[in-house]
């Protein structure tokens, strides 16, 4: 029996491989003669980076940068000679895990330190790029990097805007002239883990700028701030992508991205199962477990297992999801083709034990669920 274990990781707990090699334990108690085989993945959020570098061989490289709040830090990107690849990962410069939440403030958070990144990237002679843009502190649509990149934005007065989404509503002009002329040899392609618009009740601000300290007030202000943005890149540009599926991810990364990176959005666990060869992978295999932290209704929009059951769905493998939590609206991923799921806790517990026993409960799920899996077969004729 062959079992593709692929989980994405499990926030404020375990890596994906961490994950990967819990529920790998867990099989193994059930069965040591199982042929398992292990491959974490990343749907675009923190982790991504690392599930490239293993799935690509690429080289991992780190250089300075300033993270979202602008004080330096040494962030981690990939590099891939052979092929003029880089993957630059947007949580490495500019992620939400690496703040503590008293910090965590979607109005000045910026993306400069991924512009810094992809500055890199160009000056190894890049002609390719990977960007994974989620999990981020920002909400500044992008700004930070383009002004990493040679993008001057200016106020009414012709002075410079300060780092960060609300500075954007003073936004009068948008400068490309020193813009790195290097990008337009450039082919990008962005990873995304949402397919939410730039603006309005499901763009960037309301859905997401809460969890980076945004207060209703500011979700307001900041939307405000980046329909401005939109609407000065559109008339520089002409054309407008605030309503493009993706525009929202990453505080807006994805609107910048495509606007001014001639970016490709993907769904990142698309693109990084191609990176991994996942569907080769999955051909071979009997059953597939996937997980991650919480599976919820907003889980059909990209994340990890679901991505994992839609392509097993096409290889007709079944696939089991554990996960930390099974939220409101989980039952829809049943349609996606996933075959099962479960929950890790084993009865009432506090968030800080549920994540320090993380390890642990994965492993016994697993176990059980390899062993029904297992009893499953045997009583086949």
């Amino acid at each position: 029996m062959k079992i593709l274990i692929c989980p994405d990781s499990f926030k404020d707990a375990l890596s994906a491989a961490d994950a990967a090699r819990a529920i790998a334990d867990g099989a193994r108690r059930a069965d040591a003669s199982l042929d398992l085989l292990t491959c974490p993945l990343a749907d675009g959020g923190e982790g991504s980076l690392d599930a490239l570098l293993v799935a690509t061989g690429a080289e991992r490289r780190t250089a300075r940068v300033r993270d979202a709040l602008g004080r330096p830090i040494r962030a981690d990107w990939g590099w891939r000679a052979e092929s003029r690849t880089a993957y630059v990962e947007l949580a490495e410069a500019s992620g939400l895990q690496a703040l503590a939440r008293h910090e965590r403030t979607a109005l000045g958070s910026a993306t400069f330190g991924v512009g810094e990144l992809i500055r890199e990237a160009l000056d190894a002679g890049a002609e390719r790029l990977l960007l994974t843009l989620g999990g981020s502190a920002t909400n500044d649509g992008g700004a930070g990097m383009l002004a990493a990149l040679g993008a001057r934005l200016r106020d009414r007065q012709g002075r410079e805007l300060p780092p960060g989404g609300a500075a954007l509503a003073e936004l009068a002009e948008l400068d490309l002239s020193d813009l790195d002329p290097r990008l337009a040899a450039l082919r990008v392609e962005a990873a995304v883990d949402v397919d939410n618009p730039l603006l309005g009740e499901r763009g960037a601000s309301a859905v997401f700028g809460p969890q980076k300290g945004a207060t209703p007030t500011e979700v307001a202000h900041l939307d405000a701030a980046l329909a401005r943005f939109a609407d000065v890149s559109a008339a520089l540009l002409g054309q407008d992508y605030r309503d493009l599926p993706g525009a929202g991810a990453a505080g807006g990364m994805g609107f910048a991205a495509r606007a001014f990176l001639g970016a490709e959005l993907r769904p990142g666990i698309e693109l990084v199962m191609a990176q991994a060869n996942v569907a080769a992978l999955m051909a071979n295999a009997d059953l597939v477990i996937t997980g991650e932290g919480q599976l919820d209704g907003q889980s059909l929009g990209g994340k990890t297992p679901v991505g994992v059951a839609r392509l097993a769905r096409r290889h007709g493998v079944p696939v089991v999801v554990l996960a930390g939590r099974l939220a409101p609206g989980w039952q829809a991923a049943f349609d996606e083709g996933v075959t099962a799921a479960f929950a890790l806790a084993d009865g009432p517990m506090a968030l800080d034990e549920a994540l320090a026993r993380c390890a642990e409960l994965l492993a016994a799920r697993s176990e059980s669920l390899v062993r029904l899996w297992l009893a499953r077969a045997a009583s086949r004729p």
